[in-house]
């Protein structure tokens, strides 16, 4: 046999690199953000989550509509429903791929809206309405930093011809800002994969439609900046 091998203490116990470290708090990180948007997946736990910004989230867009001249309402990627209550008395449909979602919003809107209101399972991209029966309020909240520029040029393609003649579409989403800051750090470990600088979001949304207002703003809680968000108004070109 041959004699062990005496390796001194300090060879035995010393602390990890630095890189090494660096890696370890990286994986495990993003494991809990992992989790994190795993959980967010389910609809009460995102009703909380997005409950202190939801209204803040549409100041914008209630300041810049006449919701007097709305007739038909399309909701992409409408989530759990909660948008649904500023269109009481409108038709609305509101489009998910997230089954759970789906279940919920019909559950607890369909009976209360006070006019057609539907939630269906269906991509975007599939909805082919009639001429007659296509929207002159288009809504995507918080949709599009879920999807990366080549499916979302699609989805705003199609929307082109889903959009009535005298309509707008509506968008509301997450800014990736160009400065270091709490903003930054949350857009980058969002849920959706996709945020985007403020001229990347312009450039995408006029490729598509004619732009009548682009304005940025934050969601802010005790006077803190949380996120930083565009809110995009158009119409046909």
């Amino acid at each position: 046999m041959h004699p062990a091998r005496l390796v001194p203490n300090h060879a035995r116990f010393s602390p990890q690199p630095d890189s090494i470290r660096k890696t370890v708090n990286n994986q495990s990180y993003t494991a809990y953000m992992s989790g994190i948007r795993d959980i967010l997946s389910f609809p009460k736990v995102y009703q909380l989550w997005q409950a202190p910004f939801a209204q803040h989230k549409f100041k914008p867009l209630l300041k810049h509509t006449d919701f007097s001249n709305i007739r038909r309402v399309l909701d992409v990627g409408c989530g759990p429903g909660t948008n649904a209550q500023f269109f009481q008395g409108r038709e609305y449909l509101g489009l998910d791929i997230n089954p759970r979602y789906i279940e919920n919003a019909t559950r607890r809107f369909t009976a209360s809206h006070g006019a057609t209101c539907e939630f269906r399972l269906q991509d975007v991209r599939e909805y082919h309405p009639s001429e007659a029966d296509r929207s002159d309020f288009i809504l995507l909240n918080s949709f599009l930093h879920h999807i990366d520029d080549d499916n979302s040029d699609k989805i705003l393609s199609r929307l082109q011809h889903i959009l009535s003649d005298e309509g707008h579409i509506h968008i509301l989403d997450l800014v990736l800002p160009d400065s270091k800051g709490i903003p930054r750090t949350l857009a980058k470990f969002d849920r959706g994969k996709h945020p985007r600088p403020l001229d990347h979001w312009k450039k995408l949304f006029t490729k598509h439609f004619k732009p009548v207002i682009f304005e940025a703003f934050h969601l802010k809680r005790w006077g803190i900046p949380f996120w930083s968000m565009v809110y995009f108004k158009g119409q046909k070109q």
